[in-house]
């Protein structure tokens, strides 16, 4: 089966399987909707809220009428009040036959309000009352009505009854003494039916309207619910898109500022990381089978011609030992890169930076014939991992000598500030296009005008890249044709473990 075949066939089995789960989704998925729960929420909701707020209406409002009931006998108690000083201050002084005439009076002139009833006890028996006739129920209530013609302090209360007519019955009692001896009472009783019926029928009035808003608020939210929603369906038909057609290039519409806005964001963001991923992968596939099939290809078509004379099979093994060694420098590059990912990549040490710019100019002056100059030497201490800074500088001197001639300059040097150290190589080579500063760190990269092709694979200064980011440092480059180039290697003076890995180099 070729490559061809086993994608066709994969990609078929992922759309048939998305095609699958589509259907099972529409079939048993409606509950489990994110619609529906949020949906389902706001209807408990909203009908907790209504049904809670349904008995405290209620409750406001007939505590209100009883309060309204309560001003009113306060009312009818004040104005008897005002009667009766009026008539002392004029006869001077009560007696019990001026104060049978007060009651007659008082009650002959006042008219109460509907439901209010105003009743007079004299020596303790009824005696007389405003409205004249009294609620079939009150004239039958005997212990209520003694209770009241008893009365020897001033009395408020309630009594509930049945009858829907009357309702309950809110009173207010006061004694009238003569000489210290109680010989009235009056009262002041409201029925509280006609005010609570009042506000029933409010009541109603205001429970239809509120369900009227809650019908339409439960339709609202249905509706309101799908387009807040648009952006979930947006994501996840555009990830079905992916899986099913492969196409990276997809993006979500951001619209507002919210959740959902950010949401779709990151969204896009890790669909160009991923894609940006999957592109250097794939590139990264395609140089490293050039840059292995070609060693491989040049062995090949030497064993292929090889004759029986001494000589030429001791130049082809010479031959293929170097493009073995080649390959094995290759691929130890590649396992160096994907180790640099792994936690314990790094073997940190403190180094007196003058010690370590000392050693590695004279590891440097080994690689190739060129007049090579040690220039400042920093002073300090600095916690990094020695191997791999070493390593790293190397491959920068390593650059340097295969883009210089022998009359070249190269130089090294280092210096520190309160905040970080600085190891730079400096040479007078043929220097770096602009247009290749931007990609001279990826992997495979090679300057397009240099005069000479490099011994590597491409992976030396993405070598140097990643061992000063897991160092949390960076690289400055600054280049020009036919000068020369500097590369300088920054890193901080906090220990490793307390730096994190910097996010990108800075080309200048």
């Amino acid at each position: 089966m070729t490559d061809q075949t086993k994608i066709s066939t994969a990609r078929s089995s992922q759309t048939a399987e998305a095609v699958k789960e589509k259907k099972f989704s529409k079939q048993h998925g409606f509950l489990r909707e994110a619609r529906t729960r949020i949906f389902a929420w706001y209807l408990g909701l909203m009908m907790f809220v209504v049904g809670l707020s349904i008995p405290l209406f209620y409750k406001v409002v007939f505590d209100k009428v009883d309060q309204q009931v309560r001003e009113d006998l306060a009312e009818e108690q004040e104005t008897f009040q005002e009667f009766l000083d009026q008539k002392i201050s004029i006869e001077q002084k009560l007696t019990p036959k001026k104060l049978d005439n007060l009651f007659h009076d008082f009650l002959m002139r006042e008219v109460p309000k509907d439901q209010i009833y105003l009743i007079t006890f004299f020596n303790g028996k009824f005696y007389q009352s405003s409205p004249r006739e009294l609620p079939q129920l009150l004239q039958q209530d005997l212990n209520l009505l003694n209770r009241w013609a008893k009365v020897t302090q001033p009395l408020e209360g309630h009594k509930q009854t049945t009858d829907r007519d009357i309702g309950n019955i809110i009173y207010l009692a006061e004694p009238l003494t003569i000489d210290g001896e109680v010989r009235g009472v009056f009262v002041a009783a409201h029925a509280t039916a006609e005010k609570r019926q009042e506000a029933v029928e409010t009541l109603t009035v205001v429970v239809r309207v509120l369900m009227g808003i809650f019908v339409l608020s439960v339709v609202l939210a249905w509706i309101i619910s799908e387009q807040i929603l648009v952006p979930l369906r947006s994501l996840s038909q555009t990830a079905r898109s992916i899986i099913t057609e492969g196409d990276l290039k997809q993006r979500i519409p951001v619209q507002g500022v919210d959740e959902l806005a950010e949401l779709a964001t990151t969204f896009n963001k890790i669909m160009d990381r991923l894609e940006e991923v999957l592109n250097i992968q794939r590139n990264f596939i395609n140089d490293a089978s050039h840059e292995l099939r070609t060693p491989l290809t040049i062995i090949q078509g030497h064993l292929e011609v090889l004759g029986n004379d001494p000589q030429e099979q001791h130049e082809t093994i010479e031959l293929v030992i170097d493009e073995i060694q080649r390959m094995n420098r290759f691929v130890e590059d590649l396992i160096l890169l994907a180790k640099i990912e792994q936690p314990d990549f790094m073997q940190p040490e403190t180094l007196e930076v003058s010690t370590l710019t000392q050693e590695l100019f004279d590891e440097a002056e080994a690689l190739a014939n060129r007049n090579w100059e040690l220039e400042v030497q920093g002073e300090g201490s600095i916690v990094v991992d020695h191997q791999r800074i070493t390593q790293a500088i190397m491959n920068l001197a390593q650059n340097a000598a295969q883009h210089t001639i022998e009359t070249d300059m190269i130089a090294l040097g280092s210096a520190m500030d309160q905040s970080s150290v600085r190891f730079w190589v400096r040479d007078t080579g043929e220097g770096i296009a602009p247009k290749d500063l931007e990609h001279i760190f990826e992997r495979f990269a090679r300057a397009a005008q240099s005069r000479r092709r490099s011994e590597g694979a491409g992976l030396g200064l993405a070598i140097v890249r990643a061992i000063v980011h897991a160092h949390g440092g960076y690289v400055e480059l600054v280049s020009q044709l036919g000068t020369g180039s500097t590369f300088t290697i920054v890193l901080p003076l906090e220990p490793l473990q307390e730096i994190s890995s910097h996010e990108s180099y800075t080309n200048r």
